[in-house]
């Protein structure tokens, strides 16, 4: 049985949590200017679509 240092496991877990988090801000905010385009000019047709399948 090997003996554990509570504080450098929960300090780990902690880093593994923060770095988790980055790389979900990294894929979500680190786009460049033309992917951010793309996706707003894609939701704005799905939008219109949309609009144009409804019945009034």
């Amino acid at each position: 049985m090997s003996v554990v240092n509570l504080n450098k496991a929960r300090k780990a877990k902690a880093r593994d949590a923060d770095r988790a988090s980055a790389n979900a801000n990294a894929a979500k905010f680190g786009r460049s200017k033309a992917e951010k385009a793309l996706d707003d000019a894609r939701a704005e047709k799905a939008a219109r679509d949309l609009d144009g399948h409804k019945q009034e």
